[in-house]
């Protein structure tokens, strides 16, 4: 029984991780500015310093 619970929730969030925007897409951006920032991890302000704050569109 823990066994089936275990792969269910592994599943879910396979799932969802597949709906979510790629790092450093404009969609993300977008998401993380509507994120408080203190919900955000350091790796997640890393990349949003990187990919959105600093990002040249050449």
């Amino acid at each position: 029984m823990k066994y089936c619970v275990t792969a269910s929730l592994l599943a879910a969030l396979t799932l969802l991780a597949g709906c979510s925007p790629e790092v450093g897409s404009k969609a993300w951006c977008e998401d993380m500015e509507a994120t408080p920032k203190g919900e955000w991890t350091a790796n997640e302000a890393r990349d949003y310093a990187k990919n959105c704050l600093f990002r040249s569109d050449d």
